[in-house]
């Protein structure tokens, strides 16, 4: 599903009344999300799942074919991890 198709369907299920609208909402949601994410908050939704930031440690390693090797440093990256409720109406849609 692309963008375009999202926004559809976001539309559809959120009742708006125009495709600007959805998209507007959806854009508000990530910005929100994002902004909590940067700021090192957990942001939980109850049934949906729960976003998080979390620090992954850097490694080194050998480039194949070669004998070169690199190292890359830590960095927070962002984690999603799904609800019951989410996992419950996926599994029941096979």
């Amino acid at each position: 599903m692309n963008k375009a198709q999202f926004v559809e369907l976001v539309q559809k299920s959120g009742s708006y009344k125009t495709k600007v609208e959805a998209e507007n909402a959806i854009k508000a949601f990530t910005e929100a999300v994002t902004e909590a994410l940067v700021a090192k908050e957990d942001v939980s939704l109850v049934g949906f799942g729960s976003f998080g930031a979390a620090l992954q440690k850097g490694k080194s390693g050998k480039v194949p074919g070669t004998n070169k090797t690199y190292t890359t440093q830590d960095k927070m990256v962002p984690k999603f991890k799904a609800g019951k409720g989410l996992k419950d109406r996926i599994s029941a849609g096979k």
